[in-house]
């Protein structure tokens, strides 16, 4: 039995958004992830059973270790298809907003969203979410999106109606969401639900493979390259960054999603207590940044005051636009800024 943690108020209304529509759109954010995919492929699979005509619509490209994943190939991407996905936006009913808290991560898809009259609803688990929604679902306690999408669905006595792909789904993004349960992952609920999704057909042990297995020997040689040639220690700081140029991609054959947990490792150090990677994107002049920590120190707060994003306590992200050396700037500043206070954590474990 599952703590409660969506309202009788917000399953009532929920269910009457998915009664009532008939065309629904489902945006995730930009650079969707596990948990963005997961979640709007698991609703999705679960409102054509209803008899919706359902879109899932991405910014832009998801990662190539995500493709095996049950209609991921009907994925539209925004970026490559503008005008159809303006047309999907503007005659869809219903819009739901999965994993993100504000607009902006949508990136230019937010101006069709914003515009269009028709009704939206937000399940997200980050925190203080914007009031662009009718209705707002936010736990920021819940580990994904997908254990909150699993929660809704519970709530509203559908589970019994959610098959193997659905399933496999909502397991994605719980077990990328917690590097595979081993952050963020610390109730007893999650386990129950992970229960409840191998009762429905899954193999965890085939999709961790497809998850953290597949990548080309490319990857692990860019990798090996960071991790000697490019991270920049700070150990008085308990600190690391490490930055990636668009040539030295193209020099691995980089893939989308190919430095997808790279920023973690460096927090395996003795002490460690923050890691950011700085990624030129290989077409625009952005620098994709991500920032992860330990216990005590924000990520989220970091990412907020220096890198124009935001996200979790312990894993945030954000972008700079511009050269890579600016933002190699912007960092050094970060860390500055809170040097004093990296130096005086304590690192439990």
């Amino acid at each position: 039995m599952l703590k409660r943690k969506i309202s009788v108020n917000e399953t009532a209304e929920a269910k009457r958004y998915f009664d009532e529509c008939r065309n629904a759109v489902i945006v995730t954010h930009s650079a969707p992830d596990g948990d963005a995919v997961g979640s709007s492929l698991a609703l999705k699979e679960y409102m054509e059973k209803k008899g919706k005509k359902v879109t899932v619509i991405v910014p832009n490209l998801y990662p190539d270790f995500l493709r095996w994943m049950h209609d991921a190939d009907k994925i539209v991407i925004f970026e490559r298809q503008k005008s159809l996905c303006y047309n999907l936006v503007n005659y869809a009913d219903l819009i739901c907003c999965l994993d993100f808290n504000t607009l902006s991560r949508i990136d230019d898809l937010a101006v069709p969203v914003s515009k269009s009259k028709a009704r939206k609803m937000l399940v997200d688990h980050h925190m203080e979410p914007d009031k662009f929604a009718n209705l707002t679902i936010s736990r920021p306690d819940c580990c994904s999106t997908c254990e909150l999408v699993f929660r809704l669905l519970d709530s509203l006595g559908e589970i019994q109606n959610v098959n193997t792909y659905g399933a496999e789904d909502l397991y994605v993004g719980m077990c990328t969401d917690t590097g595979g349960f081993t952050y963020n992952s610390n109730d007893p609920d999650v386990f129950s639900i992970i229960a409840e999704l191998l009762r429905k057909g899954i193999n965890k042990d085939i999709i961790y493979r497809r998850l953290f297995n597949t990548y080309t020997a490319d990857r692990f040689r860019l990798m090996g390259y960071i991790l000697s040639e490019k991270l920049r220690y700070f150990p008085e700081l308990h600190a690391s960054y490490f930055c990636v140029s668009r040539e030295e991609l193209q020099r691995y054959h980089f893939l989308k999603g190919d430095l997808e947990g790279v920023v973690n490792i460096p927090l395996s150090i003795r002490g460690q207590k923050l890691s950011i990677s700085l990624r030129e994107d290989t077409e625009k002049p952005v620098v994709w940044i991500s920032v992860r920590s330990y216990d005590d120190f924000s990520a989220r707060e970091m990412a907020e005051k220096f890198f124009n994003g935001g996200g979790h306590f312990n894993a945030a992200g954000g972008h700079i636009d511009g050269t890579l050396d600016a933002a190699e700037e912007i960092c050094k500043k970060a860390l500055a800024a809170y040097s004093e206070q990296l130096k005086s954590v304590t690192r439990e474990g």
